[in-house]
């Protein structure tokens, strides 16, 4: 695997860090701030809309950019919002800096997508997207437990600097070790774009962008609460949640790993079978919530079933997008956010409306029902159709 590659996990695993770690200082934040669990729950979905927002946009904006300025400047203004992040007092600020921070992130993870796969071959690109998802992944087992357990030591601005700091070398890097590309001319840019944008309409890439949505909505949904359901249900002291966080994302590493070995060549089964098995689980934490051993335990699943699902689908994106290079990893943040941003918002109403902190993890069980039923019917659809196998097979 090239080193750029690795250089592009660096710079993910630093943004990975910055949209996930709210979920251990959500309580520090909305009593900072004066604000809600839930509104401070919300800049984890506001986040993901920049994302789904970004994502396309911006991989539309830099086809006239190299590759590697455009990484450089999509990583550069993510860093100041994070500086901006860490001053601001307001609420409404935090705000903002969080979509314009998404709107970066998301143009650089769409630009490290195509740039990744663009530079090992062509049967390789769930291991370049396992590669990326790692720093996705490590960003769960170490950047957010760290961030949690920042919050508790200096409080939740601290956490902001953190992801700034850690920026920083990647941003220094880039120049030197990611080849530039070459920026298209504008007239060939917009015949490209409107080419690609073409591809959306296709039945299968339409499937796997809505499984992805649900699924990593399931996964979003429970992980954004997991600090109350393990302290308020669970049982368990504030110390404990930089913890169950860390062991969420030591599971995601160890699904991330799995899904980039069998997924380029074994999609089909892999998705049959933890689609399921995501389903179960996410019905026995709820269940067990109560019990701590069997919580933590679970969380571990959850954490492994979650990303070799999710991140097996966002690879597909790209195989079904082959066609549309520039947009394809748009398409595929796209689709990873649009769940990143409804599960967490969800599983706020859930809260709202009284229903209890188990809510999240039965309505991610639903979401991954939902999953699982969509992909059955088109399968038997397309089957009925002609004969040839499912959406989801390669």
């Amino acid at each position: 695997m090239p080193f750029a590659v690795f250089l592009l996990g660096l710079a993910v695993f630093a943004q990975g860090t910055s949209e996930f770690m709210l979920a251990g200082l959500v309580p520090e934040i909305a009593a900072d701030l004066g604000v809600s669990v839930s509104a401070a729950g919300s800049l984890t979905s506001a986040f993901a809309v920049g994302m789904i927002v970004g994502a396309p946009a911006m991989a539309l904006l830099s086809l006239r950019w190299s590759r590697r300025g455009a990484l450089w400047t999509f990583l550069a203004v993510f860093l100041l919002t994070h500086v901006l992040g860490a001053l601001t007092t307001s609420y409404p600020l935090l705000l903002a800096t969080r979509v314009v921070g998404a709107l970066a992130n998301a143009g650089f993870l769409a630009v490290a997508l195509v740039a990744a796969t663009a530079m090992v071959a062509p049967d390789a690109k769930a291991r370049a997207t396992a590669m990326l998802l790692g720093g996705v992944t490590s960003a769960c087992v170490v950047g957010v437990p760290c961030g949690a357990l920042l919050g508790q030591l200096w409080g939740w601005r601290a956490a902001f600097w953190a992801v700034a700091l850690v920026s920083v070398p990647a941003l220094l890097a880039i120049p030197r070790a990611v080849p530039a590309g070459a920026p298209e001319p504008a007239a060939v840019a917009g015949a490209g774009a409107r080419d690609e944008l073409r591809a959306l309409r296709r039945p299968r890439l339409l499937l796997v962008l809505a499984l992805g949505a649900l699924v990593n909505g399931a996964t979003f949904c429970a992980f954004t609460y997991l600090a109350p359901l393990a302290t308020e249900i669970g049982g368990l002291v504030d110390a404990w949640v930089p913890g169950v966080l860390a062991l969420f994302g030591l599971g995601s590493f160890v699904g991330v790993t799995i899904a980039g070995r069998l997924a380029d060549t074994a999609s089909g089964p892999l998705l049959w079978v933890g689609g399921p098995a995501l389903l179960l689980g996410w019905g026995t934490l709820a269940l067990t919530a109560g019990e701590p051993a069997a919580m933590l335990v679970l969380v571990f699943v959850q954490g492994a079933l979650s990303f070799a699902v999710g991140s097996t689908l966002i690879s597909m994106v790209l195989y079904a997008a082959a066609d549309a290079p520039r947009l394809a990893g748009g398409f595929a943040t796209a689709a990873f956010n649009v769940g990143a941003a409804f599960g967490p918002w969800a599983g706020g109403l859930a809260l709202d409306a009284g229903l209890g902190y188990r809510a999240p993890a039965w309505l991610s069980a639903l979401l991954v029902a939902g999953a699982l039923a969509t992909g059955v019917v088109a399968g038997g659809a397309r089957r009925r159709r002609a004969g040839r196998p499912t959406l989801l097979e390669r």
